[in-house]
């Protein structure tokens, strides 16, 4: 099978092009700079402008599908999260918008279309609705920076049905790995004994393992029938104030210094909103379609990703 990843050096990106050359497929991934990253055996890279498909295009001719992952990171390049100016702003929904041009063009040039495409997107697809459940059925926000992104960046390669490619959707919640990532930034503050809740905490989080988020896209890149969108979530969702809880308890650090909402808003801005706002996100179409997570739960996730055993904590 040969795979084309836009935005296969990043954290998703470069954890399935490994797990997918693994298994013996052909992967490509593009990127600006194809000779500056240390790619996994079994992967190549191809250069690309990140806006057409000028120089890669044809590789979408027979292959068996292009995942569309790429995208400015939300929170920019360091630990903790960059403000939002405008100028920040028009480079994420360009960054977006563009990559999925550029694969919508590819596709359309090809002689023999890939299979499917799958499509990022977000769980801030949706309205922050407090306590209530949310599944692929809910309606999207519209009333805030990034509702609107996901919105246009899924419709970004929905040219690809009309040409006969089956296109998915993938809504992440926050994707939780040890490396880098959200994850990473939460768990900070506990290494100096001052970790706690996010302004109330009472806010539910939407979060997925990446190895579980690798395994989900491999689902539904074999599922032939799997089209449209997916919430790509644990079934468990939890609240900011009780995962801080968890990962005092499994760290065996304080959890209860709280960073109060104006404070994040102040140091922050709008990206504050990313961490405050409440979503309680359930995977329903993924497991009506018999995916299995292997970390359902927000404790077997975190000491794994934190690598302590089951019967406690360990100091250290």
């Amino acid at each position: 099978m040969r795979v084309i990843i836009t935005g296969g050096t990043g954290l998703i990106g470069s954890a399935l092009a490994e797990d997918l050359a693994k298994d013996g497929h052909e992967v490509i991934v593009l990127s600006r700079s194809p000779g500056s990253h240390d790619l996994p055996p079994g992967v190549r890279a191809e250069k690309w402008d990140g806006k057409t498909a000028v120089s890669w295009g044809h590789l979408a001719d027979g292959a068996d599908a292009i995942i569309n992952l790429a995208g400015e990171n939300l929170a920019g390049k360091g630990l903790f999260p960059t403000r939002w100016t405008d100028k920040r702003k028009e480079r994420i929904v360009r960054s977006r918008l563009d990559a999925g041009q550029a694969v919508v063009e590819a596709v359309e040039a090809a002689s023999q279309k890939p299979r499917v495409v799958i499509q990022s997107s977000g769980t801030d697809h949706y309205k922050d609705v407090g306590d209530e459940f949310i599944t692929e059925a809910s309606a999207p926000g519209r009333h805030s920076f990034l509702a609107n992104l996901t919105i246009d960046w899924e419709a970004s390669t929905e040219p690809v049905i009309a040409a006969g490619v089956r296109q998915i959707v993938i809504r992440s919640g926050a994707v939780f790995s040890p490396k880098s990532g959200a994850f990473r930034t939460l768990v900070f503050p506990f290494k100096f004994f001052v970790g706690g809740p996010l302004g109330n905490g009472r806010q539910w989080l939407s979060w997925i393992h990446l190895e579980d988020e690798v395994r989900a896209i491999r689902f539904l890149l074999a599922h032939e029938t799997a089209v449209g969108a997916f919430n790509l979530c644990a079934p468990q969702p939890i609240t900011n104030g009780a995962l801080a809880k968890l990962i005092g308890k499994v760290m065996g650090r304080p959890s209860f210094i709280p960073v109060p909402a104006f404070a994040l808003r102040l140091a922050f801005g709008e990206v504050a909103d990313v961490v405050l706002d409440s979503r309680r996100v359930l995977p329903q179409r993924l497991q009506e379609l018999g995916f299995s997570f292997r970390y359902p739960d927000p404790e077997t996730a975190v000491r794994d990703l934190l690598d302590k055993p089951a019967n406690g904590p360990s100091q250290s």
